[in-house]
């Protein structure tokens, strides 16, 4: 303790039966002014309320501390009062840096008022960044941001007139563009588990969620820092198992035993033993939810769904589609996944999001965003507040509204395919399905797809750069990002595009030379029964042939094969194709999310022998699967075959352009 800046009181050691547990008011006490204040929790998930009444009690009745710094990775509050809302007092704080504001009014209200410094980074940034500051790094470099609002030759992360001082910058490696977030050190750390021991290691066997708490603790620690952490129940010394302590009592400075109220597993949740992994759920219970605008938009989300995928699902509508495959019986066929670090099972929705029932694993949120940062999500469903011509999206901030990025940034500009999902318009909107067409009862009041985004959550730009898979999917409309901005590509029947599409928006989209119908079963009120279409595309669909360009495109994502016929029919759909036009043709073959039994390797490599023989001139593949690269890899060298598989549909068409 001698190194550290904030010594804690002789009393409070001299006791050595209490060990490291104090009272709330002992805890907030060592609290400085013009500290800089890391605090943890996701929404209510892991946030030490205790600690923050008697924070709150404590400025309130002396005054001080004051102007502290608070730093938190994502949205702690219940959009009322809980949460940071208690810190929201004119004087306690000088700056907030945090990834969400739309759960804290009280707290974007100081900021909107330039009552307060504020800054909005994307939630994986910050709560990576904890580690950073760990290990004494000056920053923290990313390419996540770029283009957005955080990039400093747009806003720099500033949310208010009165944040001048630049904590972004723009910085260039070997030819790249990246965003340099300047880190800082930390003087308290508020953190939440479920026991702790008299020597304060901690377990968190109850909590919904590990989120970034070690790394939090760390980062304090190192900084010659404190480490508060607000617990529900007292073990004695050496009592807890050894592989369940989440935090060393090394970490932790002192210890705060919570009040039940003040300590609920969710802000909706006091207690549920299948969010702390004590039992799964049958996946019957459920609920099936009422056709209407919501449900439409889930459900022509889910035809965006690839079997053995890895997924996200945002807040508000993105939410349905969990349950939408809950009905279709498709939750097998993929990984849902949430940001704070939930792995497979079905996530939770309102006050209970980030927590989730029936998961295969949960680890720490600096990870998943890791993860997320590094491409590992095949597709994000996320939020559409609002979009202009460019395909850039505005999630958060709306005239005097201050939502927040959250996890918007990281998620929508590293997964491989991005679908926004949201209403056409806003403010009232009411329709109604008739005999599977849709009406609009009330057209919405606000309107969605504008000129120009207030503030660029997502990027069209950066997207199209990169090639990205973009949608934007409607209740009566479905719109794509190409090269040249959006295009209106899928409308529902009953609806007009003169009548309900363009007066409705402030810019004139591109328009596809043949706009389909949404599929009609999304319009009915019984099943889709889209499990068969998702796991069986027809081999002749899977197959493009493009004779301007002498290409041949072979899509065989999320394809199974578990038959010799299976092999068969590829040979003959291939041979039918290719045969009328007497010359090879240059070949590019998708195997993301491919699945061969091994005992049909073998069958299947001779297939591919002979119909590359007879009817392809040049070939790449590729596949994000490195164990897929490497098995194909090795299979296809043994036959001499070109081996190498690569990771994306850029490199296999740069690759193919260069043979």
């Amino acid at each position: 303790m001698n190194n550290t800046k904030h010594p804690l009181k002789s009393d409070l050691l001299a006791g050595m039966k209490r060990g490291k547990v104090v009272s709330s008011a002992e805890a907030v006490d060592l609290l400085k002014n013009n500290d800089v204040v890391a605090w943890g929790g996701f929404i209510g998930i892991g946030f030490a309320e205790e600690l923050a009444i008697a924070l709150e009690n404590r400025f309130l009745s002396s005054g001080e501390p004051k102007d502290l710094t608070l730093l938190y990775s994502s949205g702690l509050g219940d959009s009322q009062e809980k949460g940071t809302n208690h810190l929201a007092h004119k004087g306690l704080l000088k700056r907030v840096i945090c990834g969400h504001w739309g759960l804290t009014p009280k707290l974007a209200k100081l900021a909107i008022e330039n009552e307060i410094e504020a800054y909005n980074l994307p939630q994986g940034v910050i709560s990576c960044m904890f580690r950073d500051i760990a290990a004494k790094r000056p920053c923290l470099i990313t390419k996540v941001g770029l283009g957005t609002f955080v990039d400093p030759r747009l806003q720099g992360g500033k949310i208010n007139e009165r944040t001048k001082e630049d904590i972004v910058e723009v910085m260039n490696f070997a030819g790249n563009e990246y965003l340099a977030y300047y880190t800082t050190p930390i003087d308290v750390a508020i953190i939440r588990a479920t026991t702790a021991d008299l020597d304060g290691n901690l377990t968190m066997e109850k909590e919904a969620l590990t989120l970034d708490v070690l790394s939090i603790a760390m980062a304090a620690k190192n900084s010659g820092g404190l480490v508060i952490a607000q617990v529900e129940r007292i073990a004695d010394r050496a009592a807890l198992p050894m592989r369940e302590v989440k935090i060393p009592g090394i970490l932790v400075d002192c210890v705060v035993v919570a009040a039940q109220e003040n300590h609920l597993q969710t802000w909706n949740t006091p207690y549920s033993p299948a969010f702390a992994g004590e039992y799964k759920i049958p996946v019957t219970t459920i609920p099936h939810l009422p056709l209407d605008e919501r449900k439409i938009m889930a459900r022509r989300a889910a035809f965006e769904l690839v079997p053995n995928s890895i997924v996200n699902l945002g807040l508000g509508v993105p939410e349905g589609i969990a349950n939408v495959a809950a009905e279709e019986g498709i939750l097998d066929l993929l990984t849902l996944t949430a940001e704070p670090g939930i792995i497979g099972g079905i996530p939770a929705s309102g006050l209970d999001f980030g927590a989730a029932t029936n998961v295969y694993a949960i680890i720490d949120q600096p990870y998943q965003f890791d993860f997320y940062d590094g491409g590992g999500l095949d597709i994000a469903f996320l939020g559409l507040a609002q979009a202009d011509s460019k395909g850039n999206l505005n999630v958060s901030k709306f005239g005097t509204h201050l939502s927040g990025a959250g996890g918007f940034i990281n998620i929508s500009q590293n997964a491989k395919k991005a679908i926004f999902v949201g209403t056409f318009t806003a403010g009232g909107l009411k329709v109604a399905i008739d005999d599977g067409n849709l009406k609009i009862i009330r057209e919405g009041k606000v309107i969605k797809f504008v000129d120009k985004v207030e503030q660029i959550t997502f990027s069209g730009e950066i997207a199209r750069k990169e090639g990205k898979s973009v949608k934007y999917i409607t209740e009566r409309c479905v719109f794509e990002l190409s090269y040249l901005g959006l295009v209106l590509t899928e409308i529902a029947k009953g609806i007009s595009i003169e009548d309900n599409i363009l007066p409705y928006m402030e810019f004139s989209p591109l328009i596809a030379e043949k706009v389909t119908f949404m599929d009609e079963r999304i319009f009915k009120d019984f099943p889709m029964n889209i499990k068969k279409d998702l796991l069986s595309i027809p081999i002749k669909d899977r197959l493009i042939l493009n004779k301007d360009e002498n290409l041949f495109f072979v899509n065989f994502e999320g394809l199974t094969i578990r038959s010799i016929e299976d092999i068969e029919e590829i040979k003959t759909e291939i041979t039918r194709i290719l045969e009328p036009l007497h010359q090879k043709v240059n070949t590019i073959v998708n195997y993301d999310n491919f699945d061969i039994l091994p005992e049909l390797v073998d069958s299947y490599m001779q297939m591919v022998s002979y119909v590359v023989g007879l009817y392809y001139d040049k070939v790449t593949r590729y596949t994000t699967s490195a164990f897929m690269r490497l098995k194909l890899g090795d299979t296809l060298k043994e036959r001499l075959l070109a081996p190498h598989i690569y990771e994306t549909s850029q490199e296999a068409r740069k690759a193919l352009n260069k043979e």
